[in-house]
């Protein structure tokens, strides 16, 4: 740390500075709590940051810092402002950083200026002021508040009231013994690796053992999170490891428990791959109903605003958080579950209770979506065509076929598709031709469902029709198929896909578009893939080789959506950023 003593001395401190280095400007009459500059200086996901006396620049933001700062060096020091009156700083932070700070946004660099609550942030101009201002500062506890925004602020019952009212502490003993959200984030999947090794058992020990480990897996999994907040520890590694961990425990899980079933002589594959594809289903309509909307123009609706009213009153605030049964329920659920019962019964609640969630945030997006008046944008657009996974084929019709009109036609022809395919999958005869040619009408008709930009109102539909159609479709034919450990291999291929798609919803949430064309199209895309497996049931009717095509294109598809993904999650061009989690 270095003493400037004006603003050209700073700026010539900070050019001397080296150039993958962070620096920051801190007013030398600062007054307030440690945690408020940790928020406002080392939190890595934003180029720029800024509280009142204070500034951060990251590397690649620090050029413009620079300019910002000698091209404002003599107005600072006569005292003169730095912007126009109509975007000049407050009076509180007329401070050369806060001057900068606006001075970099005029220029159009982002400035974020993290919420501070009751934390204390200023620099008084007289003695009063200071101790007003250091009084104020030994009135908060900085660590009590560090400790509060450490947990989500929106999250389940039981995690609130069962898991974050200690497991805080936990991530501040790590934080203080230097753990890192990553290595809480690995623990977390290796403990949860032991459960579904436990529940392979298929003992009441295995069983007991397995639920009371899931629980510890979970712990842990807010813990990563909480820590990560605690100590602004974000990173690109953490933001794939968070991403894709939590569903790899969940359906990991699920393959111990069909594992252990099967041993105690019930066979429950087909319930454990059903419970994976509604989850699925579930999470992608969620996905797709937030990137359609979340920057849609003139975004209103009257059941948005009862939803808010609703929101006013504590007890339908957990109500209906407990209604979608988010994976704290849904984990606590599953882990009593596997300790009294059997995996058969655990398989029934969780269809049962997700099929009821499912139904319930449906039925309110679909709501919404019909009363809302709203433009969507080309941005939003461009998601739903990255999240309904078009291949070569569906993308080959959409070339060709003209834009079909109307407000409900693309949901309509997606849904069309959809009933097909599942329709022929389940009551053609097995192993027909006939189901063949019901995916080819299904790949020309997903191919019209996208042959348009996707901006009608419920157009967000589309992508989770497009899941149920792939999964659903593998699930059934797997199934009927009569061939040993089909629905296994199933399971694999239909983990390999999900992950696909997730990452796909991660990539577009950290701003840096979806995976790329050439990783669509050499795994096929939904349409491609499904017509697939049609062919490959109708070749290899009632042969072990059903089993072992289905096992070796869930190796080829894992292999290369893992290897591209991990590269880009690694990769520079990655985004800082540490997800805070899915209520479902």
């Amino acid at each position: 740390m270095q003493t400037a003593a004006d603003a050209g001395d700073a700026a010539a401190l900070l050019a001397a500075v080296p150039a993958g280095r962070r620096v920051a400007l801190v007013d030398p009459r600062f007054v307030g709590h440690v945690h408020a500059l940790r928020l406002g200086l080392t939190d890595p996901r934003f180029a720029a940051a800024a509280v009142p006396g204070a500034l951060t620049a990251l590397p690649e933001a620090r050029g413009a810092l620079l300019r910002a700062l000698q091209h404002t060096t003599a107005a600072v020091g006569a005292g003169a402002p730095v912007v126009a009156p109509d975007t000049d700083p407050a009076p509180e932070d007329r401070t050369v950083p806060g001057r900068i700070a606006v001075a970099l946004e005029a220029e159009g660099t982002a400035v974020k200026r993290p919420e501070l609550g009751s934390l204390t942030a200023t620099v008084p101009t007289d003695a009063g002021a200071r101790a007003a201002a250091e009084s104020a500062r030994d009135e908060v506890d900085d660590e009590a508040v560090r400790l509060r925004s450490a947990v989500k602020a929106h999250d389940g019952f039981f995690t609130t009231f069962a898991i974050s009212p200690y497991s805080r502490y936990i991530a501040r003993w790590c934080a203080r013994r230097g753990l890192t959200p990553n290595q809480v984030t690995t623990a977390s999947l290796i403990t949860a690796l032991v459960a579904a090794g436990a529940a392979a058992t298929g003992t009441r020990g295995g069983y007991i053992a397995a639920g009371i480990l899931l629980l510890v897996s979970f712990v842990l999994d807010c813990t990563d999170g909480q820590l990560a907040r605690y100590s602004l520890q974000y990173s690109t590694m953490g933001a794939w490891l968070d991403a894709t961990f939590d569903r790899a425990k969940e359906y990991a899980y699920y393959a111990g428990l069909a594992i252990g079933a099967v041993r105690g002589g019930d066979d429950v594959w087909v319930l454990a791959l059903g419970a994976m594809v509604l989850q699925a289903c579930r999470h992608v309509v969620d996905f797709s109903f937030n990137e359609a909307n979340h920057d849609a123009v003139a975004n209103t609706s009257p059941t948005a605003a009862l939803s808010d009213k609703l929101d006013s009153v504590g007890w339908t605030v957990w109500a209906r958080r407990m209604i979608v049964l988010p994976i704290g329920e849904r984990w606590a659920m599953i882990a009593v579950l596997t300790a009294l019962t059997t995996p058969r019964i655990v398989f029934y609640a969780l269809l049962i209770g997700c099929a009821l969630a499912a139904c319930y945030t449906t039925a309110g997006r679909l709501l919404r979506s019909l009363t809302r008046r709203a433009s969507r944008t080309d941005r939003a657009a461009q998601a739903l065509a990255d999240l309904a996974d078009s291949g070569p084929l569906a993308q080959g019709v959409a070339a060709v076929a003209p834009g079909l009109r109307g407000a409900f036609t693309a949901p309509a022809v997606a849904l069309l598709g959809t009933l097909v395919m599942i329709g022929g999958a389940l009551f053609l005869p097995y192993g027909s031709w006939l189901t063949v040619a019901t995916a080819a009408v299904y790949v020309v008709l997903s191919g019209l469902a996208v042959a348009r930009p996707l901006k009608g109102a419920l157009d967000w539909l589309v992508p989770p029709f497009f899941r149920a159609a792939e999964y659903v479709t593998i699930l059934v034919l797997a199934a009927r198929s009569d061939v040993p450990h089909a629905v296994p291999a199933a399971f694999g291929l239909v983990s390999a896909v999900a992950y696909h798609h997730y990452d796909t919803v991660y990539r577009i949430r950290g701003g840096t578009g979806a995976p790329p064309q050439w990783l669509v199209r050499t795994i096929g895309g939904h349409e491609g893939r499904t017509a697939l497996v049609a062919v490959l049931a109708a070749v290899l009717t009632h042969a072990s080789g059903f089993t072992t095509a289905l096992t070796a294109l869930a190796v080829a598809v894992a292999l290369v959506v893992l290897v591209e993904s991990i590269r880009f999650w690694v990769s520079s061009s990655a985004p800082a950023v540490h997800d805070e989690g899915e209520l479902a």
